[in-house]
């Protein structure tokens, strides 16, 4: 690992999942439309647990079944690595490429506000599922948390600068999709 830098904020970009082999290797979940871009020699992105925030550097990356298996330098062992397993990979925001109009990093969606398109509230974005294909809103509403799909016909209106997601969603959705969570608590 690279030096005491931290970042506690940031975009994160993929989860480690698990170490591969007695090198040090970890084995990403990207969390980037982007992973060939994201995931390549000399990347340095930020691993953050609740008890880590480290700046590591990758020395060599090769993909398997659409996975980044990656060495860090200072990372030579699998007890060396075995800390990093469930850290958050970030990288600072400024960092990010712009995207193309009506695309969305997730992290901008994290805590707008989700309304119909009468202005009845909903609740708030806790987290993005999926990927750009096949992204998920997570929302807390009052009665636990509702999964969205993020797709146009739903999703009409997008102003992340105001914090505001406008839904027009079919009939039945926001009550037949409670995530098992929410529903295990009321």
């Amino acid at each position: 690992m690279d030096g005491d830098h931290q970042l506690t904020d940031g975009a994160v970009v993929g989860r480690v999942a698990r170490t591969h082999g007695r090198r040090g290797q970890i084995i990403v979940n990207p969390e980037t439309d982007f992973p060939q871009d994201r995931f390549r020699m000399n990347a340095v992105f930020y691993a953050c647990r609740s008890d880590l925030s480290e700046r590591v550097t990758v020395t060599a990356v090769r993909f398997h079944h659409g996975r980044p298996i990656l060495a860090l330098g200072g990372i030579d062992t699998i007890d060396s690595a075995r800390p990093l397993v469930g850290a958050e990979l970030r990288v600072p925001a400024i960092e990010l490429l712009p995207l193309p109009a009506g695309r969305f990093y997730h992290h901008e969606l994290i805590g707008c506000a989700v309304r119909t398109h009468d202005g009845s509230a909903i609740g708030s974005v806790v987290a993005v599922q999926g990927n750009a294909d096949r992204s998920l809103l997570v929302v807390h509403t009052a009665t636990g948390e509702v999964l969205i799909p993020l797709a146009e016909e739903i999703c009409r209106c997008i102003h992340v600068a105001d914090r505001i997601i406008e839904i027009k969603p079919p009939e039945g959705l926001l009550d037949l999709n409670v995530t098992k969570r929410a529903r295990s608590t009321a």
